[in-house]
């Protein structure tokens, strides 16, 4: 069966419709203007532009008032950013290096540590949301945001003190510092 060029162009021109039909519109990151508003974007001050530029804010976790805190567990910090920020974390949660979070091996997702950094005394309060750290000999990893604040930066790893509420569940102990077994299978010998 031959097809007329007109019948291939109305075949082609359908089905670029059929398919455009499958697509959906880009989502809008602005509200429609207000009725009576102008199109043209408002000027901005320096001081407005200079802050617009700077991510918002993250307000910080803040531990129970009043509530007492225990020594949970000592050694060092270590921090994750960039190449992390955006993917899911162990809770679910998407990670964000702006926000005051850490990754722990035990702690349960959303327990609110405060970080106290041995070296200059600087604490930060952060929420659980990974499982980590991966490396031997580390106890916690540090968002990019809480270790800004406890000036670990430019370190890379700090040593450091955990504190956790008297309330936090005592399922959530360190992991034991315990020394790995090795097994010797014995291969029988010849008779």
């Amino acid at each position: 069966m031959i097809l007329s060029t007109g019948a291939v162009r109305l075949w082609i021109a359908t089905s670029l419709l059929v398919l455009s039909g499958c697509t959906t519109p880009p989502a809008s990151d602005t509200a429609p203007p207000a009725p009576g508003a102008s199109s043209r974007p408002a000027a901005r001050t320096p001081a407005e532009a200079s802050v617009a530029a700077e991510p918002a804010p993250v307000a910080s976790p803040l531990l129970p008032a009043g509530e007492a805190l225990r020594e949970f567990e000592q050694g060092k910090a270590s921090w994750y950013g960039p190449r992390f920020n955006g993917r899911r974390t162990a809770s679910g949660e998407r990670y964000n290096m702006h926000e005051l979070t850490a990754a722990h091996r035990t702690l349960p997702f959303g327990t609110l540590v405060r970080v106290r950094s041995l070296v200059n005394g600087k604490e930060v309060d952060v929420r659980i949301t990974d499982r980590g750290p991966f490396s031997r000999g580390r106890v916690i990893d540090l968002s990019r945001a809480a270790a800004e604040a406890i000036g670990m930066l430019g370190l890379g790893v700090k040593d450091v003190l955990l504190l956790v509420p008297e309330s936090t569940p005592p399922v959530a102990q360190p992991p034991a510092a315990t020394k790995r077994q090795r097994t010797v299978r014995r291969v029988p010998g010849p008779r």
